[in-house]
């Protein structure tokens, strides 16, 4: 499974890119299978800007569009300005074709300095992903300054990412899931149930 991680940190080094590689990190270690590649917003702000003009990616904003687009799972990680998302941020999503992320699994995460701004997570990024009928996973990450080293953060990464893993392998992994199903029970993946969709069909049928 190809999981691609879109970072729109700024400063180098950065906190949003270390929240990122977090996340990733993690999902990596739940799923060996998983391969992960990076796109960094920062490398790609004129080719963004060009596209907006002349309604033509550059090649290197045409080869991310093509892994987020090929991607079997997203993750997307903001700083906060102004208490929403970033302008660049918002831009990359703009020049994706309405059809890319659908149905795709995405674990949205935010750095800020301050605790306050965490409602950004479900006041701009879940409902700019949703638009575009991403498959947002229940728990988002949001890591203020002081947040980092202090209890609570990790155990917000293993939530987030063992949500993502059951939802990449739910819709990727098929062909895995009708392999280790007993009598077409539920398998177990990341903490999470993931019910073969010919049981899920059969559900809904009304009965004879």
């Amino acid at each position: 499974m190809k999981l691609v991680l879109v970072s729109a940190g700024l400063s180098v080094p950065s906190s949003t890119r270390l929240l990122g590689d977090r996340l990733t990190a993690v999902v990596a270690e739940l799923d060996a299978a998983v391969q992960v590649q990076v796109v960094e917003l920062r490398e790609l702000a004129v080719e963004i800007a060009y596209n907006f003009t002349n309604g033509f990616p550059g090649r290197a904003l045409a080869a991310a569009i093509e892994a987020v687009t090929a991607a079997d799972g997203l993750i997307a990680v903001t700083p906060v300005f102004s208490a929403s998302y970033s302008g660049l941020f918002k831009s990359f999503f703009d020049v994706l074709d309405m059809e890319a992320l659908e149905g795709k699994p995405v674990l949205i995460a935010a750095t800020g300095g301050t605790a306050r701004h965490s409602l950004v997570l479900d006041h701009a990024l879940r409902p700019l992903l949703s638009y575009l009928r991403a498959v947002v996973v229940p728990t988002g990450v949001y890591a203020a300054s002081e947040d980092w080293g202090a209890q609570g953060l990790a155990e917000r990464i293993e939530r987030a990412a063992g949500e993502l893993v059951a939802l990449m392998t739910g819709i990727t992994g098929t062909q895995h899931v009708r392999e280790t199903a007993v009598d077409d029970a539920p398998v177990e993946v990341g903490g999470f149930a993931v019910v073969p969709f010919e049981q899920q069909l059969a559900a809904l049928r009304p009965a004879d």
